[in-house]
């Protein structure tokens, strides 16, 4: 199943880490599956807000979230197939759907190739992108795997496949190899997935900026604007008391 795109803002989201954030930069965290359209769309509204003058630093860390934790690493079949059964949707409105999204995706610049995609269950993705987060690469290794999936359809739930992609963002490929074959990040990734369920957090993206403001959905570079220097406002007091 598919993230989608509702509007919401939530004020005040209660999280642990939220306790004392430092003036700058605004953090932003980002629930997001490798396999969800509406993340990569997001990533690039993201992009278009951080872009505009005026806006803030920030640091971006992405956490791991599985939208179909059932779906098998290769599984046999189109997407058409596999949304149709996830979904309970006839083909033909499936096929319509992916139409629509291919458009929304070309005009963030994205090219979505869902007739070649293949799709395979993201946990080996995810202990990749913990990997590359604890080497500085995080944000382009996300970038890399999506890139990988929706354009060049390229296969992300094999370790040779994920260590070829690795090395193209600077990763060792021995070291990305043995991460992923130990599994050593396999509990970052059942943290991540458990702290969005602790938050309600059931669809993706979903962006949590300061630790306070919850961001549902792929939302419109304007609005993301708005939220940040929502955040930044309020952090103005603070900053000037210091």
């Amino acid at each position: 199943m598919w993230g989608n795109d509702a509007r919401g803002i939530t004020v005040a989201l209660s999280m642990s880490e939220a306790a004392s954030a430092p003036a700058t930069p605004v953090k932003i965290d980002i629930w997001s599956d490798v396999a969800c359209p509406w993340c990569y769309i997001g990533k690039r509204r993201l992009e278009t807000a951080l872009a505009q003058p005026g806006a803030p630093v920030v640091e971006i860390e992405y956490h791991s979230f599985e939208l179909s934790p059932d779906t098998p690493v290769d599984f046999e079949g189109s997407e058409i197939e596999f949304l149709a059964h996830h979904k309970g949707m006839a083909p033909a409105q499936v096929e319509q759907m992916l139409g629509q999204m291919t458009q929304l995706a070309a005009a963030e610049g994205l090219e979505y190739h869902f007739d070649s995609l293949k799709h395979t269950k993201t946990l080996l993705a995810h202990e990749l992108l913990h990997h590359a987060k604890a080497h500085g690469l995080q944000y382009e290794m996300k970038e890399r795997l999506l890139r990988a999936y929706f354009t060049e359809s390229k296969h992300v739930g094999h370790v040779e496949d994920l260590v070829a992609l690795a090395t193209e963002v600077g990763l060792d490929a021995d070291e990305t190899r043995a991460a992923l074959t130990d599994h050593r990040y396999a509990d970052d990734v059942a943290a991540d997935i458990a702290q969005a369920r602790a938050l309600g957090i059931n669809g993706v993206p979903f962006f949590v900026l300061d630790g306070k403001y919850g961001v549902s959905g792929a939302q419109s570079p304007e609005t993301l604007s708005t939220v940040l220097e929502r955040v930044v406002a309020e952090r103005e007091p603070e900053t000037a008391d210091a």
